[in-house]
């Protein structure tokens, strides 16, 4: 896999700081605010509560979820779909925060890409040991809007997986704060999360978030 690793950036630097990584990816670092994100995800979830959603497989899935916006990304026997409600409390989706779409015309605007308008937001907990199992996103009905994740809490490893064979498998580090955006010939690329590891200096942290903002209709 290439080696993606950028050097540990200086934490008394707010500057947002853009890599293009190529093929449409791009990393952009000190961007979200942890402490405003946190907030909005507590009252979200105080409507809307984490859950491990079951897969058409049978088995839950390895993060906890809950979505925000429109749509939410859903997960069952019946399949994966966007629903305008939560299937367990049939109560529609919080509205998307300000500061989620804040965050993301910003990430449009240093990657030089179109923005858009997210209508779904898809909120992952992860807790140490926990990943993500390689995947591709194809459940929008269009899939040629880019995908915009936000990263909070613990860092955590992004595989990306081009289709085509004689590109190389990328490894990014995606640390708190962190954006990242699949766009153009990445945006349908398969892509999995690594299983997150503790972090020896700030051993009371515990949790990654990951915000996936989407245009699903």
């Amino acid at each position: 896999m290439a080696d993606l690793f950028t050097q540990e950036h200086d934490r008394a630097s707010d500057e947002p700081q853009v890599t293009h990584l190529g093929h449409g990816i791009f990393h952009i670092k000190h961007l979200a605010s942890t402490e405003s994100c946190l907030r909005r995800i507590d009252e979200i979830t105080q409507e809307i509560p984490m859950r491990h959603m079951m897969t058409p497989m049978g088995y839950p899935t390895k993060a906890s979820m809950s979505n925000c916006g429109k749509y939410g990304w859903v997960s069952d026997l019946d399949g994966y779909r966007y629903s305008e409600r939560d299937p367990i409390s049939q109560q529609p989706w919080p509205a998307l925060p300000r500061e989620f779409l804040q965050i993301h015309q910003s990430a449009c605007q240093l990657a030089n890409i179109p923005s858009f308008l997210p209508d779904a937001c898809l909120i992952n907990r992860y807790e140490i040991s926990q990943s993500m199992g390689r995947h591709k996103d194809k459940d929008e009905q269009d899939t040629s809007w880019p995908i915009v994740s936000i990263s909070l809490g613990l860092s955590a490893v992004f595989e990306v997986y081009p289709d085509n064979p004689e590109i190389s498998p990328m490894k990014i580090l995606l640390e708190d704060g962190d954006v990242l955006i699949l766009s153009s010939s990445s945006r349908l690329w398969a892509h999995g999360v690594k299983p997150i590891k503790a972090d020896l200096l700030q051993p009371n942290l515990t949790t990654r978030y990951n915000l996936t903002l989407r245009r699903s209709h």
